[in-house]
């Protein structure tokens, strides 16, 4: 993972803390356990980071619940 790609992952996972009003620990260990940045946000990196926070934050989201899980 390139850096600017770790800093994109740092960004969303504490804007998903934010929103969802939890610890970024915890967000980050739903994501780990859905494989959602590897499978989602690393990988799709060149055109999420060109969308809104809220629109990449809201798709993550919907990655998550379709695993089974829930931020």
């Amino acid at each position: 993972m390139q850096k600017e790609q770790t800093e994109f992952v740092i960004y969303i996972i504490n804007e998903i803390a934010n929103k969802k009003h939890k610890m970024s620990s915890q967000i980050y260990k739903v994501l780990k356990k859905t494989n959602c940045i590897n499978e989602y946000l690393v990988p799709m990196y060149d055109v999420l980071h060109t969308l809104s926070s809220e629109t990449v934050v809201n798709d993550v989201c919907e990655f998550v619940k379709n695993r089974g899980e829930n931020l």
